[in-house]
């Protein structure tokens, strides 16, 4: 009974450091708030883990979804089966899968923890920039994990497609999900590079015009690391990484022009002129109306 009341108060106190005079706290209460949050995050995780328990078998069908399907549109004589190496390979399963489903279904809670705990030594301007990211980020995150979840099957297609006929393919269970997570954080993470690009603008470490002039360098690094980062060889996983990403990366742009078209006007308006930061003003160098009796007779 006291560990189950010591756990409620943990979720109800909101952790909150005493404040200096001079507006900052010791590093004891950072630490002590740090822990603090740490701790309901690995107790949230936790239950989530144990939930995915009772759902092993919905979890089991939805990673080896994209195998079965490669699997069936095979081709010829070749053919693949997936197995659980080691005796301890089954009970190993059910724990990786259930701690894989709980870290994502609890993401919402532990990413607020952490934001929450640098969310205080932010300026007002800089919370309000977290928000945007943090509204962007996630579903940007979701939508590459979908499109990876999607060429998946094709990938796994043309990579078993290179068994030869005489030989039988298998599969190993810790192998094949370690490509499936790895697939899935590629894409994930990919999709977030522009909105990196926007923040770098808004820090004002990058500026549109100079994203306008490399721009074919960077279609082309884009699509060298679609190559590079995709655990498949086949080129249409590296297209379905490229192509989303580098119009992604041409939104990011033109936001990032309009940024600097709105920074560049207020400059203008602080200033009271109408001349750019990067332009040059015009000197009236005429001397037509320079008088002989203007000068200094000594000249």
């Amino acid at each position: 009974m006291s560990v189950a009341s010591s756990v409620v108060r943990m979720f109800r106190a909101t952790p909150q450091s005493p404040v200096g005079a001079d507006g900052t706290m010791a590093l004891v209460d950072h630490l002590r708030e740090l822990r603090a949050r740490l701790l309901r995050s690995v107790l949230v995780v936790t239950v989530g883990m144990v939930l995915g328990l009772f759902f092993f078998d919905r979890l089991l069908d939805l990673v080896l979804e994209p195998y079965q399907s490669a699997a069936t549109k095979l081709t010829g004589e070749v053919t693949t089966k997936a197995y659980i190496k080691g005796a301890g390979g089954p009970l190993l399963l059910h724990f990786k899968l259930a701690g894989i489903a709980g870290v994502v279904a609890t993401s919402p809670y532990w990413l607020y923890q952490i934001w929450a705990f640098i969310l205080p030594g932010l300026h007002s301007h800089e919370r309000k920039w977290s928000r945007v990211f943090v509204a962007i980020a996630g579903p940007l995150f979701v939508l590459g994990v979908a499109v990876g979840y999607y060429v998946l099957p094709r990938g796994l297609e043309v990579l078993i497609g290179f068994t030869p006929g005489k030989l039988e393919n298998l599969v190993e269970f810790g192998e094949y999900f370690s490509f499936f997570t790895r697939m899935l954080l590629v894409f994930g993470v990919a999709f977030e590079i522009p909105l990196f690009v926007v923040l770098l603008n808004l820090a004002g470490i990058v500026r549109a015009k100079s994203l306008a002039e490399h721009r074919p360098w960077i279609v082309i690094g884009t699509f060298v690391f679609a190559a590079v980062a995709t655990p498949s060889t086949d080129p249409f996983s590296m297209l379905m990484l490229a192509l989303p990403m580098t119009l992604l990366f041409f939104l990011s742009e033109a936001v990032t022009r309009v940024i600097d078209r709105r920074r560049d006007r207020a400059a203008r308006d602080a200033l009271g002129g109408d001349i750019a930061d990067d332009e040059m003003s015009v000197l009236d160098l005429r001397h037509d109306d320079v008088r002989p009796s203007d000068l200094d007779e000594d000249d």
